[in-house]
């Protein structure tokens, strides 16, 4: 096989390829790294009449031919590698592991490659825009760095699943060893329960705070795998549940005080958990003797 740049026009989809017959694909997933870097990766092409087939690399060309439309003079050649004559079954075979015996990379795999760039001076937002993920993504995959050896070498093995290597790269090295005890005992949390286990049994998620952030001296702990938050930031959670209650029930003592002080008749603060269920009440405006009530959730 050679490398040889070809001309745009002279490429077409060769019949060899599996997904000759269907429509251009969607190639958003992968035009913002094309558009970034260029086509990094040759075109696998063979000789048909007087023009090249294309085997695979399929995405790549719909993604250049696009490009090329906008504007963009560096889509007007491709890098390609062009197969020998008279090489069928070597094409279809080609096109055949192009579509579907390749499999995405382990997260433990994809999580060295990128520290490696990191060391090469690389950005999360350039290696985001090189392999077609968000920054986020690529965060989650460098925040499996917190893993202890053992977690690893499990997480590699199969032997847990995402959601639990997720959940443990929350925890402190000391708490991940307590993890692999229990592990061996076969009595470790697993998958999202691995969070609550984490977190003395709930999970109270910063947001959640009436009082003010600064005034909790305890320790949180992120959670760039969850969704973000309304600030577009990751969750943070609450890891002193006892100096978190404290700080919130006064929070909620304050407010009972300042709507006496508005002038409701009576204010009432629910036990924890306990909801306030409406019928056999009638609202009433604290002008005519309304009562207020605040429900705390767990």
């Amino acid at each position: 096989m050679e490398i040889i740049n070809i001309p745009l026009g002279q490429l077409k989809i060769s019949k060899m390829n599996m997904r000759y017959s269907e429509p251009p694909p969607d190639t958003s997933h992968i035009r913002p790294s094309i558009h970034a870097k260029g086509i990094l990766q040759p075109l696998l092409v063979r000789e048909e009449g007087k023009s090249f087939g294309i085997v695979f690399g399929r995405s790549r060309y719909y993604s250049a031919k696009e490009e090329w439309a906008e504007g963009d003079p560096r889509f007007g050649i491709l890098p390609c590698i062009i197969m020998q004559e008279n090489d069928d079954a070597d094409a279809l075979e080609a096109s055949i592991i192009e579509n579907y015996a390749r499999r995405d990379p382990h997260p433990m795999s994809l999580y060295e490659k990128f520290v490696h760039l990191l060391k090469m001076k690389r950005t999360v937002e350039g290696i985001a825009l090189t392999f077609g993920k968000t920054p986020a993504q690529v965060n989650q995959c460098l925040a499996l760095g917190k893993l202890v050896p053992g977690v690893r070498s499990l997480f590699r093995a199969d032997e847990i699943d995402a959601d639990t290597a997720a959940a443990l790269t929350m925890a402190s090295g000391t708490q991940q060893r307590e993890w692999l005890t229990l592990h061996e005992k076969r009595r470790a949390p697993t998958g999202k329960a691995v969070k609550t286990w984490l977190l003395g049994g709930q999970q109270i998620a910063t947001a959640a705070a009436l009082f003010p952030l600064e005034n909790y001296k305890g320790q949180t702990v992120g959670d760039l795998f969850a969704e973000v938050g309304a600030d577009g930031q990751a969750m943070s959670y609450f890891r002193d549940l006892d100096l978190f209650w404290e700080l919130q029930n006064s929070a909620i003592a304050d407010k009972a005080e300042s709507l006496k002080a508005e002038g409701w008749e009576d204010v009432q603060v629910l036990e924890v958990g306990d909801a306030f269920h409406p019928y056999g009440y009638v609202k009433a405006s604290k002008d005519k003797g309304g009562h207020a009530y605040i429900s705390v959730t767990h």
